[in-house]
């Protein structure tokens, strides 16, 4: 079965933190229930063709967010608990992590704090029109 991850080593993103919004989003939407075992650390660099220490990172935050657990000899697992209650916050990383990426674009594209504000709220009334329309 073809891994669910991938990396870009030219997106100006480590790919450790690719890896760890990679496994938020699948948790996030359920791709990667409470209990499901990830890859090794050892198989998963293979798979990405990366070093073994930046899936190690990955995977130590990981734990350390509280996202997954790893049981020597056994694995790295989606914690069980409170992975429910964290969806929404993971929801919320994954959507960070993109806003940022999108607020980097337009700064290295030049654009002004104020011109970013406007697209935004372009984009969020596209998307949102019926929430826009209650504001006012």
């Amino acid at each position: 079965m073809p891994s669910p991850f991938s990396v870009d080593p030219r997106s100006g993103v480590p790919m450790y933190l690719q890896l760890i919004e990679q496994v938020k989003r699948l948790i996030a939407v359920g791709a990667l229930p409470a209990g499901e075992q990830l890859p090794t650390v050892k198989q998963l660099a293979l798979d990405l063709t990366v070093n073994a220490s930046t899936v190690a990172r990955a995977y130590h935050d990981l734990e350390r967010d509280g996202v997954i657990e790893t049981s020597p000899g056994r694995g790295s697992f989606v914690r069980s608990n409170g992975v429910v209650a964290d969806v929404r916050r993971n929801l919320a990383d994954v959507a960070r992590t993109a806003l940022e990426r999108a607020v980097r674009e337009g700064r290295t594209l030049g654009l002004e704090a104020q011109e970013l504000r406007a697209l935004f709220d372009a984009v969020l009334r596209r998307w949102f029109p019926d929430e826009q329309e209650d504001r006012a």
